[in-house]
């Protein structure tokens, strides 16, 4: 008797659990169309997708979409002991080397000035970042600059690459790239 109210109870366990699949596979895709209708949305929904406090999920999804599929994340700079250094990543890549990192500890940047060129259907955005591990830091962590380089295929802004240093001492932010009014 016991082995058959087992069975029984497994039996409905996995029909709920299969019925709670179908529910996730009927439901629509999310639409981010916006979020690449435009190189101003774009930038924004990069850092959107990025940034949370201590504990918050990510949207990896959105990240991955904003990226051609060709495209490449690259860190620049140098290392502990100096040397220069460059390190090329796919949107997965970068996922799996700081994803859980930011999640843990938390990681919100914030675009605090942007210069933009374009032509066609090509733009280049310098985008000066500030990042903090909470909304109430009083002081950034880091700060630095994001280079994306971006292309519009007639349907969407694509991400094709993106390029970032990070601030030091040695290396410090030109005015040009700051607010105005802000110093080094």
């Amino acid at each position: 008797m016991k082995k058959t109210l087992l069975a029984i109870l497994i039996a409905l366990i996995s029909i709920s659990n299969q019925s709670q699949e179908k529910k996730k596979d009927n439901e629509p895709a999310k639409d981010y169309s916006e979020n690449v209708a435009s190189i101003d949305a774009t930038i924004q929904s990069f850092y959107t997708a990025i940034s949370g406090e201590k504990g918050k999920k990510r949207d990896w999804a959105l990240f991955k979409l904003l990226f051609h599929p060709e495209a490449k994340l690259i860190t620049s700079g140098k290392d502990d002991e100096y040397k220069f250094q460059v390190r090329y990543m796919k949107p997965d890549d970068y996922i799996k080397s700081s994803g859980k990192w930011m999640t843990d500890m938390g990681f919100i940047e914030n675009e605090i000035h942007r210069t933009v060129d374009a032509f066609g259907n090509i733009a280049h955005v310098f985008s000066t970042f500030e990042a903090v591990h909470n909304k109430t830091d009083a002081e950034p962590t880091m700060r630095g600059i994001n280079s994306f380089q971006l292309l519009n295929d007639g349907k969407r802004w694509w991400i094709i690459s993106i390029i970032w240093d990070n601030e030091t001492w040695r290396n410090p932010i030109p005015r040009a790239y700051l607010p105005h009014g802000n110093k080094q």
